[in-house]
C-alpha cells in the first residue's frame, strides 16, 4: 500500500513538473528581443534558453541571458565577448575570446580553462560544442581575424595569395571534462579562420569556415569540403535526415543543403546578421540569434 501511494506521488510530481516545463515553453513567443548583440544559444537548466550577449565594449559587462516564460533577464555577467554556448555535465559552458567559463544553475561562473592551458597561442575562441562521446568539447579558434577583411565591410579576395596564406592560424581543439586539451584540427589551408563546431550523424567533427565560406567534416583525421562557398559561415548543424543547415554571419543568411543530392535553399535571407543557432527537430525549427537586431527567430524546417 505505502510503495503505491509513494508511487502515486512520484508519478504526479512527475506529470506535474513535464507539464510546466511543457507550458513555459509554450508560452515563448518568437522573435524575442534578447539584448544587445547575441551569438549563440542553448537549452539548459529547466528546459529554458540562455544566449550569450556581448554587450557593449567594455571588459566585464557580456555575460548570458536567460530566456523563460518570465522573459529575458540576465544569469550572468563578468565575461568580455561571449560567443558559442553549451549545456552539459549540469552547466554552461562558453568561450570568452581566450577562455571558457563554466556557469551554474545559480548563475555562478568560473574559469574552466584559459589561455595558459592551451598547447600553443590562441587569438580568438569562438564556437563551442560537445563531442561525439559526450566525454568533452570541441571548441574553434579563429586565428587572426582582421586580415580576412579589404575594409570594415568586405573579405579580401579569395584569390589573393599574400593575404590569403596569413590567415592559415586557425585550430580546433578537444578539451575534456578535467580541462586536458588537444589540438583535434591543426592549421589547413581549407580551414583558415574557423568558426562554428558540430557533429554530423556519423560522429565526425563538422567546421565552417568563416572566410573561405568552406563546410567541411574531418574523417579518419582527414579534412573534406562538404559545400560552399557560404563567406562568412557561422554554424553548421546536420539533422537525423542528413540534411545540413548552414548560417552566414557576414551574408545573414540560413540555408539547408539537401543531404543527398547537396541541392542548397535559403531559409531565412532577411536577417541583419545570422549567428550560431540550435536545430530543435522535435520543434520542427531553428533558434537563430541575429546579433545586430539583438533577437532570437524561429526558423521553421
Amino acid at each position: 500500500m505505502k510503495n503505491s501511494i509513494l508511487f502515486s506521488i512520484l508519478l504526479f510530481v512527475f506529470i506535474a513538473s513535464f507539464y510546466q516545463c511543457t507550458q513555459k515553453q509554450a508560452s515563448l513567443s518568437f522573435p524575442i528581443h534578447v539584448g544587445e548583440r547575441p551569438e549563440s544559444i542553448t537549452k539548459g537548466f529547466e528546459g529554458d534558453y540562455f544566449v550569450t550577449v556581448m554587450n557593449g565594449k567594455d571588459k566585464g559587462d557580456g555575460g548570458v541571458n536567460k530566456i523563460s516564460s518570465l522573459g529575458v533577464t540576465p544569469f550572468f555577467r563578468g565575461a568580455d565577448e561571449p560567443k558559442g554556448i553549451v549545456y552539459f555535465d549540469e552547466h554552461l559552458f562558453f568561450t570568452d575570446v581566450n577562455r571558457i567559463w563554466k556557469v551554474d544553475a545559480e548563475g555562478k561562473g568560473e574559469v574552466f580553462v584559459d589561455e595558459n592551458n592551451f598547447p600553443v597561442s590562441i587569438l580568438y575562441l569562438n564556437d563551442i560544442c560537445i563531442d561525439e562521446k559526450s566525454s568533452g568539447f570541441y571548441v574553434a579558434d579563429m586565428g587572426n581575424r582582421e586580415i580576412m577583411w579589404e575594409d570594415d565591410k568586405n573579405f579580401i579576395a579569395l584569390d589573393d595569395p599574400v593575404l590569403f596564406n596569413k590567415t592559415n592560424e586557425g585550430r580546433v581543439f578537444h578539451i575534456d571534462l578535467n580541462g586536458n586539451i588537444n589540438i583535434a584540427q591543426d592549421t589547413s589551408a581549407l580551414m583558415p579562420n574557423p568558426n562554428g563546431v558540430s557533429i554530423d550523424q556519423k560522429g565526425n567533427l563538422m567546421i565552417t569556415g568563416f572566410f573561405t565560406g568552406n563546410i567541411l567534416t574531418q574523417e579518419n583525421n582527414t579534412l573534406n569540403p562538404l559545400a560552399g562557398q557560404f563567406r562568412g559561415a557561422d554554424m553548421v548543424a546536420q539533422d537525423k535526415d542528413g540534411h545540413y543547415y548552414v548560417s552566414s554571419w557576414k551574408l545573414a543568411k540560413l540555408w539547408k543543403i539537401d543531404g543527398q543530392t547537396m541541392e542548397v535553399r535559403v531559409l531565412v535571407d532577411d536577417l541583419d546578421s545570422a549567428a550560431d543557432f540550435i536545430l530543435e527537430e522535435d520543434k520542427r525549427r531553428i533558434l537563430l540569434p541575429d546579433m545586430l537586431r539583438g533577437k532570437v527567430y524561429a526558423v521553421d524546417l
